[in-house]
């Protein structure tokens, strides 16, 4: 979950790692393996979201050109993924439903890192001073920590409320994923809590 480095550096390391979700997913053929995978993923990409919004978006609007623009579209992106996201929790993992959910949400997830990585990151590192990205990254790493870890579509996506209300919601969402068991390390060697 905390990877070290400035702000580019770790979001860059989430988008590897949510990129391998999606591989072992396609990979997957069991239910159950296929439900674990995707619950990791969404822990990743909510916990990823949270922090961006939280604090990558506001410095794309006070560093960068048409900055409301870009960080209003990249919100967006978010709440299309985080509704699918909802979608899958409540179907069959060996469904054919699931697997074309898991599928859209994949090319619209793939397509946002791919401009991000491609066009936001370059940007950012043009216009902020490195101290700048490096106290990102530590405040990203800390918003990770505290983060929720199920989708909420409902939420707020920007400051001040996402600050005030997001560890409140992400303790009740960790409570429920200690009982549960939900995120654990298993076959897949990664460990999202």
């Amino acid at each position: 979950m905390g990877h070290g480095g400035d702000v580019i550096a770790e979001l860059t390391t989430d988008h590897d790692e949510v990129k391998e979700y999606f591989q072992e997913l396609g990979k997957a053929s069991a239910g159950e393996e296929r439900r674990n995978i995707a619950d990791k993923l969404t822990i990743e990409l909510v916990r990823h979201s949270v922090a961006e919004e939280q604090y990558l978006y506001p410095a794309v609007r006070e560093h960068l050109d048409g900055g409301d623009e870009v960080a209003d579209r990249e919100i967006a992106d978010h709440g299309r993924a985080e509704k699918m996201l909802k979608d899958l929790e409540d179907l069959d993992a060996s469904g054919v439903e699931f697997t074309a959910t898991v599928r859209a949400l994949e090319t619209e997830v793939l397509a946002h890192i791919r401009d991000e990585e491609e066009n936001l990151f370059p940007a950012l590192r043009r216009a902020c001073p490195q101290e700048v990205l490096d106290e990102l990254g530590d405040k990203t790493r800390r918003a990770k920590k505290l983060a929720p870890t199920r989708p909420h579509p409902g939420a707020p996506s920007t400051p001040p409320a996402n600050k005030l209300l997001g560890p409140g919601i992400g303790l009740v969402d960790r409570a429920r994923d200690f009982l549960t068991g939900r995120g654990k390390d298993d076959e897949t060697g990664h460990n999202a809590a």
